[in-house]
């Protein structure tokens, strides 16, 4: 007898148990091949744009990086005006806020121009 249990050879099928088991592995598979086949549609061609689902993270990244980065400018100014003027937390504050609110209509912009690039896709 083998460490591990009775050997098998491949397609033998040793208790109940593992011929259910065998049955549903081989329908699970034909679900995915049927939902990799309805994906590519037709024509064989994958509905799935690698190249449009890249370019949205790039654009996501960039807007979350320019948010930050509008935040931490803000702040790092307001710090440095307060250093100068002494009212340390003010100016950080209102900095601050100024920086978030400049990364926010920054996304609001980046969003409207987006939905205008796309409506004019589905015109054109």
């Amino acid at each position: 007898m083998h460490p591990s249990g009775p050997k098998r050879t491949k397609g033998t099928v040793g208790t109940p148990e593992e011929g259910r088991l065998d049955d549903r592995l081989r329908q699970l598979g034909q679900r995915i091949d049927s939902e990799i086949a309805e994906l590519r549609g037709p024509a064989g061609k994958s509905s799935l744009n690698s190249e449009a689902a890249g370019s949205a993270y790039g654009k996501a990244a960039r807007l979350a990086s320019e948010f930050v980065a509008g935040i931490l400018v803000g702040g790092f100014l307001g710090w440095a005006l307060d250093q100068l003027l002494g009212t340390l937390p003010l100016g950080l504050i209102v900095f601050t806020l100024l920086g978030f609110a400049a990364g926010i209509l920054n996304m609001a912009r980046a969003g409207r121009q987006a939905q205008r690039e796309a409506e004019k896709d589905r015109r054109g």
